[in-house]
């Protein structure tokens, strides 16, 4: 990545995109964020920008092809994992994206289906990470996305035997930190064309 030194931060991230989209018709990476860039490149850029060490991206065999499709071009820098079992859902698009980071700092898990990313709230996120918790961001009440993981639990992750779990259960066996912030975009889960339409993206 382009970013100096003293720029890069100790933290990763994980995109989640392995999902079929069965209710939207499309991979919701490849939706349009703007009339330059898609959902993906938009959270790409964003965590560039907040200076994570490296960014995982994961998702299916369908995913691979619509890239190529869609004219979607990701740097050498950002590692493309493939969900070979998508019936084990998403602890193990995670488990299988955090294999490709470093062990030693935390990760952020971020949903495709929400293309916003504000720097303030990776930054307080950040800031409340210790070694063994977890961190949320929490709007009037409502917890939202992305997801801090600290360096126990990203181990924790990689040693587990099963890859089918249920990854909120998976959480309660760890500390868990609240952190209020004031976007309320944290909650956007866009999984329909309904949806997509409602927020007015350039499609």
């Amino acid at each position: 990545m382009r970013e100096s030194l003293e720029n890069i931060k100790s933290c990763s991230v994980v995109i989640l995109a392995a999902g079929n989209s069965s209710r939207m018709g499309m991979p919701k990476f490849a939706l349009k964020f703007n009339n330059q860039i898609t959902f993906l490149e938009e959270i790409i850029e964003k965590y560039k920008a907040f200076g994570c060490k490296k960014i995982v991206v994961v998702l299916n065999r369908k995913g691979i092809s619509v890239l190529d499709k869609k004219n979607i071009k990701l740097s050498d820098e950002i590692k493309v994992v493939i969900n070979e079992h998508l019936e084990w859902e998403r602890f193990y698009s995670i488990k299988s994206g955090i294999k490709n980071l470093y062990k030693e700092h935390p990760v952020f898990i971020h949903n495709v289906d929400n293309p916003f990313v504000n720097l303030s709230v990776l930054n307080n996120l950040f800031c409340e990470i210790t070694e063994s918790n977890f961190v949320v961001p929490v709007h009037k009440n409502k917890g939202g996305h992305p997801v801090l993981l600290s360096k126990k639990i990203i181990k924790n992750i990689i040693s587990e035997e099963k890859n089918d779990l249920n990854f909120r259960n998976f959480l309660k066996g760890f500390e868990k930190k609240i952190v209020e912030v004031d976007d309320e975009r944290i909650l956007v889960n866009i999984n329909s064309e309904k949806e997509f339409r409602k927020l007015n993206f350039k499609n």
